[in-house]
């Protein structure tokens, strides 16, 4: 058995091996939401180059220069970690990159939903009407929170019962 092997969490890799593998799992979770936000982003950008976009009120398009500026920042911060990965590559310092990568993760893909969130409100707000933009940015801020934090809390906690 190698000795840093952690007893209690059935596998038998090392230290090394375990901060190899997590961080793998965190690159291939990263490439999902890089591809996405960053696609988001770019089409955000494009938006003022539309006819219609002049015909958007105050309010419309300050909601639209928050949600670019946000969804520089879920890009921003989920590039982070690779990033981080080419500055500090071969310095030993894997474990110190998941920890760090996970906390740039979880981050963007908060800022991530606010975007998603804000752009669902953005597009009702124009086709439909005020009410009909906020009821759909506040549901999908709920389902949101639903599905990518209370429902894996929800199960992580009844598996460690």
């Amino acid at each position: 058995m190698k000795p840093d092997v952690d007893p209690d969490d059935g596998r038998t890799e090392s230290a090394n091996e375990r901060a190899d593998r997590n961080w793998n799992e965190l690159l291939q979770e990263l490439r999902v939401s890089q591809t996405g936000t960053q696609i988001l982003t770019g089409f955000l950008l494009t938006i003022p180059f539309q006819q219609r976009f002049a015909t958007l009120d105050t309010y419309q398009r300050n909601l639209y220069l928050v949600l670019v500026l946000l969804a520089v920042l879920a890009t921003a911060l989920l590039l982070t970690p690779v990033s981080m990965h080419r500055v500090l590559f071969r310095r030993r310092l894997k474990p110190q990159l998941v920890a760090a990568g996970n906390v740039f993760a979880r981050t963007g893909l908060f800022v991530l939903a606010l975007v998603l969130a804000g752009g669902a409100m953005l597009l009702f707000d124009v086709v439909l009407g005020r009410t009909a933009g906020r009821l759909i940015g506040v549901g999908a801020i709920v389902l949101l929170s639903a599905c990518w934090w209370a429902l894996p809390e929800f199960i992580g906690r009844r598996t460690a019962r």
